[in-house]
């Protein structure tokens, strides 16, 4: 009989020893070591996200029309000749002309800014595109961190629940449990399994969606921090930064763009001008060289100033767009700020339940040594305590994820 409690006090002991190092190893601050790791898989998502590069190519689209507004129209030939020759000798025998048309003087730049404002709007999208594709990415990590870090507290709590089968068989054989007892702690194992494979499930849809957004052809796997922890102060959140924004810059590039085609508007309303040369054909008379002018004026001009309205409506629109959006971010930003804050103050709670099942689990394993141990509230506090291991995954996950969103306002 000491001999079965010697071993089973071994096994208690050893098996807390692990359980102490797993929850010692939760609490290691190992936040530059994931920091670069998770970076690298940003880097890489930005450089393979389709998103991104659709919007890269927008951009580029963009650029290129720079050079398209700043050429001239086309230049316009054109050609006759007489068939049948008449009996008159000033009959004319053919004509070529050509002629070139100008817009107003200064068009041509104003074109120019104009598009290079529309390039401008649209190069903030790329900025705009690769926050989101970094913020998706790292809730990404953070689940499949909470996926791995569950399995490791499922793992940890069946072999408990091995050596808890252990103390129970013994009990049993000296008479102090019944065989249900048994029954129950091994019909609590399969359900932890059972719960270990719906996780590994899990982790494999997860997984997938991983690497989709880094555009990964293969499905490879991820190589997931060790441990992660709360850091002890939270960074001070300046919603002023919001102004920075890129989803808040678009709108004064929207504006500028507005601007410039305002301007580009006053000088479309202006005349156009062109200048060519008509050269003549005759039968016996000298050919003739005839320098030509062309003006033309906008003298129905309802169109330039209907034009005009619209963009003084579009500025308007504009701001208010800017308003919505600013309330939009501020109110995200302030809801993740909240939730990061839960999430510390449920950690915090569940470190304390944590001890406190702990405390509970030496009470009961005191009062087997003298006989007096109730299998039934052995599961009730392995329950309890599981419960609290998997919802301090979860907050630290929640953490970290509202964090990547944090990052994506104030970044």
């Amino acid at each position: 009989m000491n001999l079965i409690i010697n071993t089973t006090k071994r096994l208690r002991k050893s098996r807390f020893h692990q359980m102490g190092v797993f929850l010692v190893s939760l609490l290691v601050f190992v936040w530059p070591a994931e920091g670069q790791q998770l970076e690298s898989y940003i880097k890489e998502a930005i450089m393979n996200n389709p998103s991104i590069q659709a919007v890269e190519k927008q951009y580029a689209i963009s650029t290129e029309k720079i050079s398209e507004v700043n050429s001239l129209p086309n230049t316009q030939f054109s050609a006759g000749y007489m068939v049948g020759k008449g009996d008159m000798a000033m009959m004319q025998e053919g004509e070529f002309s050509v002629m070139q048309m100008f817009p107003w003087f200064g068009t041509l730049a104003t074109r120019g800014k104009y598009a290079a404002a529309m390039a401008d709007a649209d190069f903030l999208e790329i900025e705009i595109a690769k926050r989101k594709v970094a913020m998706a990415l790292s809730q990404s990590y953070y689940r499949l961190y909470e996926i791995v870090k569950k399995q490791q507290v499922l793992d940890s709590n069946i072999q408990l629940l091995k050596v808890y089968e252990q103390l129970a068989l013994t009990s049993v054989e000296v008479g102090k449990a019944s065989a249900v007892s048994v029954l129950r702690l091994q019909m609590r194992q399969n359900d932890l399994i059972e719960r270990k494979l719906v996780l590994e499930q899990d982790y494999e849809a997860e997984l997938i969606a991983f690497n989709k957004i880094m555009n990964r052809k293969e499905v490879a796997d991820v190589a997931i921090i060790d441990s992660l922890a709360v850091p002890e102060k939270d960074i001070e959140i300046d919603f002023n930064n919001l102004e920075l924004h890129p989803e808040l810059a678009k709108y004064e590039e929207l504006n500028k763009v507005v601007s410039h085609a305002d301007a580009l508007n006053k000088k479309e309303s202006a005349p156009e001008f062109g200048i060519g040369m008509d050269y003549m054909l005759f039968n016996e008379n000298p050919n003739m060289l005839m320098p030509m002018v062309s003006l033309s004026i906008p003298i129905f001009n309802k169109r330039y100033k209907s034009i005009a309205r619209q963009n003084k409506l579009k500025y308007e629109e504009l701001d208010i767009q800017k308003q919505a959006s600013q309330n939009s971010l501020v109110t995200q930003l302030q809801s993740a700020v909240r939730s990061r804050n839960a999430a510390r103050i449920s950690l915090e709670t569940h470190d304390k339940n944590l001890r406190q099942a702990e405390q509970a689990t030496e009470i009961l394993f005191k009062n087997y040594e003298t006989g007096t141990m109730d299998f039934r509230e052995v599961l009730d506090v392995q329950e309890l305590q599981l419960n609290i291991q998997l919802n301090r995954v979860e907050a630290i996950g929640d953490y970290f994820k509202q964090m990547s969103i944090i990052n994506y306002y104030i970044k």
